[in-house]
């Protein structure tokens, strides 16, 4: 695989300080890794207007379309990034992800809110092509800082998000927040364009491999898909086993194209080094449990409290957000502070810890989730395990890959990670319609619906801390190749 870069910077540039031009490079970085999170938030503190405006039992879909399409359009958009450059393919996706907020933001029904939505989720990619730029375009330095203070933006979303989303939903409701998404796609264009230097690293032009992407992408997509409606169909129909054995089958299929074209869109010997399988799939399982439990939190605290119908505990957008504000604040502080500790540190033990942290954190909120004193009792042990998870990440595929495989690192993680998602997301859906009823088209849920599927979401937490057992050393991020390419002047 052929590659150009451009030489190390020089030793004056590493002795530097920050510099308004590396601040704004990472100011820019920061929004485009931030607006899904920003989208998500949004999302969450408004599906419960939506799900009884439209009266939809089916709002979990809200959500899960725009990430089954960010998970099929990954290949592809790492692909294009690593061939064409990272800065041409963010604004391009960012573009087409504003035409679908558009969509959603003046839709007059559900579905053609999901179209929107679907849309919009070509955006979800960027998130991995940010990271990857980390390594092309700051000095070595900066590397470690950068990457964890852009892990750790789901910390600084988590703190200020929700009271902006307060603001926006209590006072606009719903459609505020759709055209908020859109807004905030808008802002995230302007900035990588005025800022964003374009990655000097190219992998050498071919042809896109078009079968495999479609096998990969399809076939991750059917089996979610199938999961999330096995509740609906029933898991023992014929239904359900259709769509999740096409997409085994349609994964089958892709392994074995893709040792067979001349360029893969996804070489299978990445995925049998054990530093990489073991660190994607460690990291996958962890951030996906954590982006699952968003919104069943957010449904907790916004769905209303109807006796023997919905055990919400209906508070406000704005009420929400003090109340979460403690967990946000601790997971952005370990998250600066996990970027620079990844330099002396084993990476492992980082993400370790924050396993365990999260893994308790959710068992406790699974007991402790009726009042304020609750929320910011396990919030305060949740808010370090995720800030530590979710800067560590980024910092442990540097690690464990080459500075020419990072794009492909770094999409194949987010991958991974999107499928764990939406698969975790609609288990614990099902787990709370378990403990749950139907009212005028609407799905309330009640507390043991809740209990469940935090003990579920701190069950994969465990899961994803016994998986960092099979990761081995990796380098830490000042033993890797990093900051070989120089900041240049925005253009």
């Amino acid at each position: 695989m052929s590659q150009t870069k451009t030489t190390s910077p020089p030793a004056a540039e590493e002795a530097t300080g920050l510099g308004v031009r590396h601040a704004l490079v990472i100011l820019s970085l920061l929004w485009v890794v931030a607006l899904m999170p920003i989208v998500s938030m949004l999302s969450g503190n408004a599906q419960s207007e939506i799900a009884i405006h439209f009266r939809t039992t089916q709002i979990a879909w809200f959500t899960l379309t725009t990430s089954l399409v960010g998970t099929f359009a990954t290949p592809f958009v790492m692909k294009a990034a690593a061939m064409y450059g990272k800065k041409r393919v963010i604004l391009v996706i960012a573009a087409i992800g504003l035409i679908g907020d558009v969509i959603a933001a003046v839709a007059t029904n559900y579905d053609t809110l999901l179209v929107g939505r679907s849309i919009a989720g070509v955006y979800g990619p960027a998130a991995p092509v940010a990271f990857s730029m980390c390594r092309d375009v700051f000095p070595r330095r900066l590397v470690g800082p950068a990457s964890g203070f852009l892990g750790g933006s789901v910390g600084l979303v988590g703190f200020g998000g929700p009271f902006l989303s307060g603001w926006v939903i209590d006072n606009h409701g719903f459609r505020g927040a759709l055209w908020f998404m859109a807004i905030s796609t808008l802002v995230c264009l302007a900035l990588v364009l005025a800022f964003v230097p374009e990655s000097p690293v190219r992998e050498a032009h071919t042809r896109m491999d078009w079968l495999g992407g479609l096998l990969l992408g399809g076939g991750l997509t059917a089996i979610v898909y199938g999961i999330g409606e096995g509740n609906d169909w029933g898991w023992t129909s014929g239904k359900f086993f259709t769509y999740v054995g096409v997409g085994l089958l349609a994964l089958i299929v892709f392994a074995v194209v893709e040792r067979t074209v001349e360029h893969p869109l996804l070489p299978m010997s990445i995925l049998t080094r054990r530093p990489v399988w073991t660190v994607v799939l460690a990291t996958a399982v962890a951030v996906g449990a954590i982006n699952a439990v968003g919104l069943l939190t957010q449904l907790l605290a916004l769905m209303p409290k109807i006796p023997h119908v919905s055990d919400g505990l209906g508070w406000s957008a704005t009420k929400n957000a003090f109340v979460l504000a403690p967990m946000s604040l601790t997971t952005i502080a370990v998250a600066v502070v996990a970027g620079a500790l990844a330099r002396k540190v084993d990476p492992r033990i980082l993400l370790g810890i924050g396993g365990i942290l999260t893994t308790v954190g959710f068992a406790v909120g699974s007991q402790l989730h009726q009042s304020v004193g609750d929320f910011v009792i396990w919030g305060l042990v949740v808010g370090p395990g995720i800030g530590l998870v979710m800067a560590i990440t980024p910092i442990l595929i540097i690690g464990a890959v080459s500075s020419e495989e990072q794009a492909l690192g770094n999409g194949t993680q987010f991958l991974l990670q999107g499928v764990a998602i939406g698969v975790f997301t609609q288990l614990v859906f099902v787990v709370m319609s378990k403990q749950g009823t139907v009212l005028q088209g609407t799905q309330f849920y009640h507390d043991a619906g809740f209990t469940n599927g935090l003990w579920l979401v701190s069950g994969f937490c465990a899961v994803g801390t016994l998986l960092v057992l099979l990761v081995p050393r990796v380098r830490r991020i000042d033993e890797s190749e990093v900051g070989q390419a120089v900041v240049t002047a925005p253009h």
